[in-house]
């Protein structure tokens, strides 16, 4: 009996390989194709930052810490390049 208990944990650790292989597989292969098909439509201004539109922070005590190069950046509507 001890053998046939031996031979029912390996079949059963075997088979947990397989499937979890399997849907591993299945995963990231699908996970994979998408990648491939998205197509990005986003240009870039030559300096580094993106297209998204600059939401500045006016919290009172985050603007009491700012220096006024950061808030007249802020103003501007760019996203701030000075501490």
């Amino acid at each position: 009996m001890h053998r046939t208990r031996k031979a029912l944990v390996a079949a059963s650790i075997v088979g947990s390989m397989l499937a979890g292989g399997a849907i591993g597989a299945t995963v990231f292969s699908a996970a994979s194709s998408n990648a491939a098909s998205i197509s990005s439509t986003s240009s870039s201004s030559g300096n580094g930052t993106s297209n998204r539109v600059f939401v500045p922070n006016e919290n009172k005590a985050h603007e009491a810490s700012e220096s006024a190069q950061r808030e007249a950046q802020e103003n501007a509507g760019q996203v701030p390049t000075v501490p």
